[in-house]
């Protein structure tokens, strides 16, 4: 190719991608923190972080039930690694629905394999000065030493003689 051939790429290149723009800014904003919140959820859960995990919630008697749970996996299990995939959001004023497939490792001490979990889960967040946890709906990755216990067999009761 000659230089002129190059020289008429290059133009038509760079002239056909002009620069994006967001056209809804405030939908876009909101989405950005919506991920930053999501983001700050799973670290605080990952790291153990009892306070950074309580700030992101909203304060509910359902809250604090998710808040119980939570705390149990955090002294039942050693190292705890999560990974959230959002599937969809819906954005409604000041309420957001988040849809997640999510899966994690729980594990008791640095020996153990671990216990790997997946699921799908719904997590309802308000949108206050900031974006708070308000509601979960589905099959969740906190509160893994509870579904442990439920999975795991009763043990033989002796019978008596």
């Amino acid at each position: 190719m000659s230089f002129l051939a190059w020289l008429t790429v290059l133009i038509l290149v760079s002239a056909g991608c002009p620069s994006k723009t967001v056209q809804y800014p405030e939908e876009h904003a909101r989405l950005l923190n919506l991920d930053q919140a999501l983001e700050s959820l799973r670290r605080a859960y990952e790291g153990k972080d009892r306070s950074g995990f309580h700030s992101q919630l909203v304060s509910s008697d359902q809250m604090e039930e998710l808040e119980r749970q939570v705390e149990m996996d955090f002294e039942t299990f050693h190292a705890i690694t999560l990974d959230f995939k959002i599937e969809r959001v819906m954005l409604e004023k000041d309420d957001i629905d988040v849809f997640v497939n999510w899966q994690g490792t729980w594990k008791k001490d640095a020996d153990d394999a671990g216990m790997r979990q997946r699921g799908h889960a719904r997590l309802h967040w308000a949108v206050t000065p900031s974006i708070l946890l308000r509601a979960v709906e589905g099959d969740l990755p906190f509160g893994m030493k509870t579904k442990q216990l439920l999975s795991e067999p009763l043990s033989p009761q002796a019978s008596p003689r």
